[in-house]
């Protein structure tokens, strides 16, 4: 007999990405679209995620974060490049 978790995760698929940031823990916020006459339609609100590599701890790996959160390490490096220093790691 096949457990009902196991079916689920086989429904799901191997492609389905994950919405949440790894670094600020950003998800999907849920609300409606209102109209002019106010009728309201569900929608939700996706945050822009993308997978980019990060060292951490020296080690290069790869995460699922939020473009904000990708923006602001970007702008940690540069200044601390622009230094002389070597970059501190922002998270």
């Amino acid at each position: 007999m096949i457990s009902f978790t196991l079916l689920l995760i086989n429904l799901k698929g191997p492609n389905k990405m994950s919405k949440i940031c790894e670094i600020c823990g950003k998800k999907p916020l849920f609300g409606h679209n209102v109209s002019h006459s106010h009728r309201k339609t569900k929608r939700n609100w996706l945050p822009n995620i993308q997978k980019a590599k990060i060292s951490v701890d020296g080690k290069e790996t790869t995460v699922k974060i939020c473009t904000k959160c990708l923006k602001a390490q970007s702008k940690v490096k540069k200044v601390a490049s622009s230094n002389g220093k070597p970059p501190k790691e922002a998270f």
